[in-house]
């Protein structure tokens, strides 16, 4: 298994992040994390930068027979947004979190603040996020980060436990990937620098 503490030296680092692909929700197996793994993950997921030590976000984990409780909050509020969705559609929506062994969602607690920027405590929410998605590939697990329709249904973040103002950052689906993991066309760094000159 591998660990973050195995990155000693600089190479190590560097061929990680040369290697770092997200698996597919859809090709995911077991066996996930276990507990005591799960929050390994999450200690490390939380060393990001964080204006003002806010903390602003917070994780609620899926796993065992949460995943399906939750998919049939899914299924219920997709049936009330389309009164006839079709049982494939209720189905999909039924195993959305079954489809990994592991889920995270990572919730933004974004507030006003007098000295830090709600966007600032947003980005801060999207660092934990892929810092997590780090963390699992470094125990040797896959994942992934999704947000779908769910992210931005008021009933179905409350159905899950999001308060009022609380935003879905992302879910972090976790395990490991059933076939082997492709990688795909990065963006040229060329075309995305400007180097400034005054």
């Amino acid at each position: 298994m591998r660990h973050m503490t195995q990155f000693n030296d600089t190479s190590s680092l560097l061929a990680f992040l040369k290697s770092r692909k997200s698996a597919s929700a859809k090709a995911m197996t077991g066996p996930g994390p276990s507990d005591e793994q799960l929050k390994a993950m999450l200690s490390l997921a939380v060393r990001v930068p964080d204006h003002g030590k806010l903390a602003p976000w917070r994780f609620i984990s899926f796993t065992g027979d949460a995943r399906a409780k939750a998919g049939e909050k899914f299924a219920a509020r997709w049936k009330e947004l389309h009164p006839e969705p079709g049982e494939d559609s209720l189905a999909f929506m039924k195993g959305f979190l079954m489809r990994a062994p592991a889920v995270v969602a990572v919730v933004s607690k974004a507030a006003p603040h007098p000295k830090i920027p709600v966007w600032e405590q947003q980005m801060s929410a999207g660092a934990v996020a892929f810092n997590l998605e780090l963390a699992a590939l470094a125990h040797g697990f896959d994942a992934t980060w999704i947000t779908d329709w769910v992210a931005y249904d008021e009933v179905a973040k409350a159905a899950i436990g999001l308060a009022a103002g609380e935003q879905l950052a992302g879910l972090i689906f976790i395990g490991k990937a059933a076939a082997p993991l492709e990688d795909r066309p990065r963006p040229d760094v060329d075309q995305l620098l400007t180097a400034w000159s005054g």
